[in-house]
């Protein structure tokens, strides 16, 4: 992919064309352990014939993936070096990862509108499993807006039934997933997966029936339960404009009536989302013909530059990075460099502050434990 990604020339993609009919762009999320990776699968598997998806994994920590790909993050950026040349963690590995692919984020566009071109009528996009990183992150942010500017997008939220069977665990789950729809603002479905382990039914009853789900809570015995009680009359109105549907990404059961679910979808999205999106992106054509104002000007008005120079990073031979944005290139500090920083004058107050209120706290339980082996010594 790192070829075809350099070699891209971008003269055929311009938001200016507007939005176009093809691929329809599906975004899978889901909690770590819901079964969204397997559900992707059986997703590619039973739109194969009518729909010829186009395969995008963004999960840049994943070993294997069980479908084939045609654009995967993997061979874009290394994950694992990632977190070894920036000390980073696994979120945080992910994270950048995820920032240096957002660098060639018009060359993928493209790679997306070419695929449409082919008789590509959907693209299915595949996230990292967890799913804060892609849902509250810049890099998803701009993914997600990205596509929906310039193709048909909807999100498809795989949830675990088996795991919400808990009162608590399923308002979690639905807390989650009201706060990804304002956020994308997309169609949103929910997949209710894993019904070969257990009925949907009970959750279905739970967003219809507010008394039934009361009734579940009630044996719940937790202090959690009380705060839940007082959520579930918040989301009843968000229940009503919902789309949900049970599957089995493991057996295949109830994918036909999940594709039918899709397609409503994307009709939702052209009739009440796309005005939305063509108004964003008329607004962003009108500030890329606003002309802008020189940032150092001669009495005479002509417009002179600062002498800024821009510069290619230093390459990082073996790293495996393909992607590497200027201002994430690690900067080696010299020995004999150091560091002034300057002093807060309020921090030696507070610290002292902090010090008299631990003290004072430390002498009143020392007097109260003095007070009581005193009553006790009276009492004996």
């Amino acid at each position: 992919m790192t070829s075809q990604l350099e070699d891209i020339k971008l003269e055929a993609l311009s938001i200016s064309e507007g939005i176009r009919d093809s691929p329809v762009c599906i975004i899978v999320l889901g909690m770590a352990g819901s079964g969204k990776t397997t559900f992707t699968r059986s997703l590619i598997q039973h739109a194969q014939e009518k729909f010829n998806p186009y395969v995008v994994n963004l999960d840049p920590a994943c070993r294997e993936v069980p479908y084939a790909a045609h654009v995967d993050i993997r061979d874009t950026v290394n994950y694992r070096e990632v977190m070894k040349q920036y000390q980073l963690g696994p979120n945080g590995g992910i994270v950048t990862a995820l920032n240096m692919f957002t660098t060639k984020m018009a060359q993928f566009a493209e790679l997306v509108r070419r695929a449409g071109e082919r008789g590509h009528k959907w693209c299915i996009i595949d996230t990292p499993g967890q799913i804060e990183v892609f849902t509250w992150s810049a890099s998803g942010n701009i993914i997600t807006e990205g596509l929906a500017t310039l193709f048909p997008t909807i999100v498809v939220y795989v949830m675990d039934v088996v795991r919400s069977a808990c009162p608590t665990t399923f308002m979690s789950n639905m807390l989650y997933a009201c706060s990804i729809l304002y956020k994308t603002r997309l169609p949103f479905l929910v997949a209710l997966n894993k019904i070969d382990l257990q009925d949907c039914s009970f959750i279905k009853d739970w967003m219809t029936d507010f008394e039934v789900y009361q009734e579940a809570l009630e044996e719940e015995q937790s202090f959690v339960s009380n705060l839940t009680r007082t959520m579930s009359l918040t989301l009843d109105t968000f229940y009503e404009n919902l789309t949900t549907c049970g599957v089995s990404a493991k057996t295949g059961v109830g994918f036909a009536e999940l594709l039918q679910k899709v397609l409503e979808c994307v009709s939702e999205y052209e009739k009440n989302y796309k005005p939305v999106y063509e108004k964003m992106r008329k607004e962003r054509l009108a500030q890329q013909a606003a002309p802008q104002p020189a940032a150092n000007v001669e009495e005479s008005g002509v417009s002179v530059p600062l002498g800024l120079g821009l510069q290619d990073p230093p390459a990082n031979t073996g790293s495996g990075i393909f992607l590497m944005a200027p201002g994430l290139v690690p900067i080696a500090a010299e020995d004999n460099e150091t560091e002034e920083m300057e002093l807060d004058p309020k921090e030696p107050m507070e610290d002292q502050n902090f010090q008299s209120f631990v003290q004072s706290h430390l002498d009143a339980q020392k007097t109260k434990r003095d007070r009581l082996a005193q009553q006790d010594r009276d009492n004996s």
